[in-house]
């Protein structure tokens, strides 16, 4: 029997409410098909949740395992669980911080997995996307709205400069409030803007899956996206989708006003669409859960015997690379 999870977010709504938090009790739920998981908040303690501090006053179980998710609060938290087995579930890159290779990796996209090949080479890595429901597709309604933009994660040109823009020539929804059906929102849209590349630039982390993106895809809608961080998974310029800020504020118009009044025929397959959908999740939680299980049982009789690649090795690895160049010169010139 697998190990139970217990998926910890620092609240289940309130201020810690994002697009993050949803995915990430996406996962639980599905993780929920496989073994039994529960979700644990540690900084707003909730009625019918579990709390962090409370759990830990327990006596250390080896049969849990920590999951933690939330970018900035990842080293505080490992550390916090250092005696217990952790599995990092990564959304977002570019923190800056280390995770020892006793903590096992699940990352929401290729180009974070990428990123942690890069800095922790001695860490268990695995790639698991985040879900498109399957109610994220094309019902044929009628598209009243030709072009879609939510305001939050926007650049400031998307905003202020091409929105108003296209204000003059088209009907531009756009939303500053949390949208309770977004599957219909979508599926009454021509157009689907959104340009992150801006605002995770101020944040100096990357954008870490990009749901929305590919669920207006799925919903039938012409995506003008930006193509930063996780985005680059799946979005194909040209093919799938057209890159927004392209070049000039003029430019970006015309495409955007030609799309409305001649959509290319860029409908998703099921095919496309699978590796993102629940069986294809399910199927992988199956295969990544019971090696990671393996994995800390083995963790046990077994020490981390693989060097890290801390900046002094890294120095060191450099400099006996330039010395093997110099006496390889030497050699040759003699």
């Amino acid at each position: 029997m697998l190990r139970k999870l217990y998926f910890l977010v620092p609240g289940t709504g309130g201020k810690f409410a994002c697009g993050g938090l949803w995915a990430e009790l996406k996962t639980l739920n599905l993780v929920r098909q496989v073994c039994e998981a529960e979700v644990v908040t540690y900084r707003q303690r909730e009625s019918n949740t579990l709390f962090l501090d409370d759990l830990l006053d327990r006596p250390t179980r080896d049969d849990a395992i920590f999951v933690i998710s939330w970018g900035f609060h990842i080293p505080k938290l490992a550390a916090k669980l250092k005696s217990y087995n952790v599995i990092y579930h990564a959304h977002s890159a570019g923190y800056g911080f280390q995770i020892p290779a006793r903590i096992p990796i699940i990352t929401v996209s290729r180009n974070t997995m990428g990123y942690w090949g890069q800095i922790a080479p001695n860490s268990l890595i695995y790639y698991l996307p985040n879900q498109i429901s399957d109610e994220f597709q094309d019902l044929n309604l009628e598209r009243d709205i030709d072009v879609l933009v939510q305001a939050r994660k926007s650049s400031h040109y998307l905003i202020k400069e091409l929105i108003p823009v296209l204000q003059k020539q088209c009907n531009v929804f756009v939303v500053n409030s949390y949208v309770e059906d977004l599957v219909k929102l979508f599926n009454r849209a021509k157009v689907y803007l959104y340009d992150s590349a801006e605002y995770w630039a101020i944040q100096r982390v990357s954008e870490g899956f990009g749901l929305q993106p590919l669920e207006a895809m799925a919903c039938g809608c012409q995506v003008f996206s930006s193509i930063n961080g996780g985005l680059s998974d799946y979005l194909d310029p040209g093919f799938n989708c057209h890159k927004i800020a392209g070049y000039s504020q003029e430019y970006d118009r015309d495409r955007i006003l030609k799309t409305i009044k001649e959509p290319p025929s860029f409908a998703l397959s099921e095919s496309f669409l699978a590796e993102y959908r629940t069986a294809n999740i399910i199927q992988r939680l199956k295969i990544i859960l019971p090696e990671i299980d393996d994995f800390f049982d083995r963790q046990k009789h077994h020490r981390n015997s693989i060097p890290n690649l801390t900046k002094m090795r890294l120095t060191k690895l450099a400099i006996q690379r330039l010395i093997t160049k110099i006496k390889s010169k030497i050699a040759s010139s003699n």
